[in-house]
């Protein structure tokens, strides 16, 4: 993933074992109705594990879709994505 690229941070609602396979649905405040999916297979969700209702994500490449916003990469949510995180690391 390019640093540069818009990150939205999210809230697992749900996860949901569709045709197309397993794919979470999120919660972002962010974004025109709230709501996110995204799929949980390996080349979109970037980790060992599934989330849990009520996990942060960080949700990358999000685009809207007539069915609603889908985001094309997604992750947990690491102490380092935190602003004031990232600002203690550099004064010490």
């Amino acid at each position: 993933m390019m640093s540069n690229e818009e990150k939205y941070y999210a809230v697992v609602e749900k996860i949901i074992h569709g045709r197309h396979g397993p794919f979470a649905v999120a919660r972002c405040e962010e974004l025109t109705g709230g709501s996110v999916t995204f799929s949980l297979t390996t080349d979109v969700w970037k980790e060992s594990d599934w989330p849990e209702s009520g996990m942060f994500v960080v949700l990358t490449e999000v685009r809207k879709k007539r069915a609603g916003w889908r985001a094309k990469h997604g992750r947990y949510l690491k102490p380092s994505d935190e602003p004031n995180q990232k600002a203690r690391s550099r004064e010490q």
